[in-house]
């Protein structure tokens, strides 16, 4: 790839603003350094540059990231077209998250990979550019893709997942979806590979959760012929199918403990060892994990390594159950009417009113998945232009609008309670009412406490 573009390197480290020009001299037209902030403004009216890698913190002793936070947002009102990407440390990842809230597009964690560092410096080049993506095997349309399409709704959840979904969905990091089982985590997945720089190649998905544990390793890594009873040839893992593209891992609590260390080695080196081979094959991935197991439980008890956490979980995403979010039910249930209509000949169905309002009462345990199935079933079942509430065939799990008001003010209460006996710690309170932080995070603000 020729050389292209002016990159501009903030960091008050000089040995790491001479190793970086370094590197980047190779891949950038031109390369400028500065060693303080101060001139940063300045130097961005004369220079141009496409991208500023941008340290967060300046001053010994202080690692807030408030500096860096500032010139960001100097950038972004100044610089709208310039791309910033984070130059952090590991401690820094929760600050860099908000910081891409903000407006940058990425970030590099120190120390850094060479190879990591370039390919997102590139990354960046090119969405200051409007050249995104990669000429590759192009992803199929049609049906299927529009089927697929992310459903956002209008819920104050879903509005902020979609937010977040937008800023990273540029970047490399890794990405660890959590919810109920149906809330669409896949679905969600591959909106954010859709919105990367790498959706010109497939997404690959692999679900944990169907696999047989003694296969585990040859599914993720490959084998070499000969390598068990049974490997009659070489065979690519879904990391190599996934190279250049996005890997989807479904249920990754159930990965075994003894093949953890085995993917943070992959992550980290950015290679594999195929089943019965010592030749490391390098690998170009963006992971995505998803699973409705409660992870900081299962790191807790020994069954989860935490440092594979950290590695997978650098941006978090709950997807709320579809009982949190009912304003969503019934503009679902029509799409899913319109989709069903189309595939069966019954173009035009609607619902009645009436069930409109028994979808809505439903608990819907099964999510989006139970709505789905529901909807199909009712307009295969039924003859009319309409389909009304005795059509859905729900059972009564729903409750009278005052039980489940009490309910809540039950839980809000509880969590409240709970909130004082920890003293606040909200980690505590996760763990003493069995639920993930982000759960409890979210009920928080949900109930204003």
């Amino acid at each position: 790839m020729p050389k292209a573009g002016t990159l501009l390197i903030v960091d008050d480290n000089r040995n790491i603003l001479s190793a970086v020009k370094l590197l980047a001299d190779k891949y950038f037209e031109k390369v400028v350094t500065l060693s303080t902030p101060n001139r940063l403004l300045s130097t961005l009216r004369t220079e141009r540059a496409d991208v500023v890698l941008l340290d967060m913190n300046f001053h010994a002793g202080i690692n807030t990231g408030n500096e860096g936070l500032y010139w960001l947002q100097e950038i972004a009102a100044q610089f709208p077209a310039a791309k910033v990407v984070l130059f952090t440390a590991y401690a820094d990842i929760d600050l860099a998250v908000r910081a891409m809230k903000i407006g940058a597009v990425d970030f590099v964690v120190k120390p850094w990979q060479n190879e990591k560092l370039i390919e997102t410096l590139q990354n960046a080049y090119r969405l200051a550019t409007g050249r995104a993506g990669r000429t590759a095997k192009p992803q199929t349309g049609g049906r299927k893709e529009a089927d697929e399409a992310m459903f956002w709704g209008t819920s104050r959840a879903m509005t902020r997942i979609r937010e977040l979904v937008d800023r990273v969905a540029v970047t490399d990091a890794n990405i660890l979806i959590t919810g109920e089982n149906g809330t669409g985590k896949e679905m969600l997945a591959r909106e954010i590979h859709r919105l990367s720089p790498r959706r010109g190649r497939e997404m690959v998905s692999l679900d944990m959760g169907a696999i047989p544990e003694t296969l585990f390793e040859s599914e993720l890594f490959g084998h070499l012929k000969g390598a068990f009873t049974d490997a009659r040839a070489d065979r690519a893992g879904k990391f190599e199918a996934a190279d250049g593209s996005t890997l989807f891992l479904d249920e990754i609590g159930n990965l075994p403990p003894h093949l953890q260390a085995k993917m943070l080695s992959a992550l980290q080196n950015r290679s594999i060892l195929r089943l019965g081979s010592n030749v490391a094959t390098p690998i170009d991935i963006r992971l995505i994990a998803a699973t409705n197991r409660d992870l900081a439980a299962m790191t807790a008890d020994g069954t989860f390594r935490q440092d594979l956490l950290f590695r997978i979980n650098t941006i978090h995403i709950e997807l709320p159950p579809l009982r949190e979010r009912p304003e969503e039910i019934v503009p679902l249930a029509e799409r899913f009417l319109e989709r069903y209509g189309k595939r069966y000949g019954r173009e035009g169905v609607r619902l009645t009113d009436e069930a409109a309002k028994r979808l809505t009462a439903h608990r819907w345990e099964g999510n989006i998945r139970e709505l789905q199935h529901t909807v199909e079933k009712a307009l295969i079942l039924s003859d009319g232009a309409a389909i009304d509430a005795a059509a859905l065939q729900l059972r009564e799990t729903s409750r009278p609008a005052s039980e489940s008001a009490t309910l809540e003010e039950m839980e809000r209460r509880m969590i409240a309670e709970a909130i004082e006996a920890c003293g606040g710690n909200l980690s505590m309170v996760a763990r003493r009412l069995g639920l993930t932080r982000q759960t409890l995070y979210n009920k928080i603000k949900r109930y204003g406490l």
